[in-house]
């Protein structure tokens, strides 16, 4: 039998874009042989992961795991809605929050090495799921957070997860009052939690450009300052989570209520699926087309 080295195995891995643990398989079924391992994946559907890598993966789906006073929140992307919806990848998305809420990686590049129970990388479990779906899949981001018996998590999935919060009710165990603020958060996407999060720079730069407009509209000089102030006021709602009208009364501030609970927001994350992402506008019946032909 042929000696199976490290080196062969991450070669054919670059060759075909399989899982890891596919390749260590054909190459022990093939005796060591590259281009016979490239034929025994390609014959198993296993080798189509790396013709994807250049494609868009800005569908998917958010995801929330909580655990005791644990919980993570993370984002995996697809080429497309209807696989999104899949149920193979519900189940990898629900499968690599387990396994990242165990571990706790630092980064997405740790997370990537983390080992299964069968001592799969998430890296080749993703691979492998590439194979079988047949479309680009990504694990984007995710955040991992903690609190104590005395706190409360509040998680919010909308629309099936297309976007998703996180957040940390301090100091009150309400649970159903923090998932309201989670779910007032996903409709009106805050940017901070309250005004002393602000940056001094970006609070400056904001008034210097309402000051500009005031003047551009003709204003006295002396009323424009007094404007200014007014109007930042305004711009601290639209931003601040604690100076917002809440979305379930809208006579009481975010801040009022979360009072109301005896506690206070210690922060929150909010994911939207595919922001920031730049989507392919491909029709898609050219490209369907391009590959009936063979272009």
């Amino acid at each position: 039998m042929a000696n199976i080295t490290a080196q062969l195995v991450k070669e054919l891995r670059e060759k075909t874009g399989a899982g890891m643990m596919d390749c260590k398989k054909a190459l022990v079924e093939t005796d060591g042989n590259l281009e016979a391992a490239i034929d025994f994946l390609r014959e198993k559907g296993l080798s189509s992961a790396a013709k994807k890598a250049d494609r868009i993966a800005a569908e998917g789906t958010t995801y929330i795991l909580e655990n005791g006073n644990e919980a993570i929140i993370l984002e995996v992307n697809a080429e497309t809605d209807f696989v999104s919806k899949n149920d193979k990848f519900q189940v990898l998305v629900a499968s690599l929050a387990e396994q990242l809420l165990a571990a706790k990686p630092a980064s997405i590049e740790a997370a990537l090495e983390i080992e299964n129970a069968e001592g799969v990388k998430v890296v080749d479990q993703i691979s492998t799921a590439i194979a079988t779906i047949g479309e680009k899949i990504t694990l984007r981001r995710f955040e991992v957070k903690t609190k104590t018996d005395a706190d409360a998590f509040g998680s919010y999935l909308h629309m099936g997860g297309r976007i998703g919060v996180l957040v940390t009710l301090e100091g009150s165990t309400d649970a159903s009052a923090a998932k309201d603020v989670a779910m007032h958060i996903a409709a009106i996407n805050p940017t901070y939690v309250s005004r002393d999060e602000v940056s001094a720079e970006e609070v400056e730069r904001e008034r210097k450009v309402l000051t500009e407009q005031a003047l551009n509209e003709g204003k006295p000089e002396n009323i424009v300052a007094k404007m200014v102030e007014g109007r930042l006021g305004k711009y601290f709602e639209d931003v601040c989570l604690l100076d917002q009208s809440f979305v379930k009364n809208s006579d009481q501030k975010v801040r009022d209520f979360v009072a109301s609970t005896g506690g206070s927001v210690n922060g929150f994350v909010r994911y939207a699926v595919g922001e920031g992402i730049e989507k392919r506008e491909d029709n898609f019946a050219e490209e369907v087309m391009s590959q009936v032909k063979g272009n």
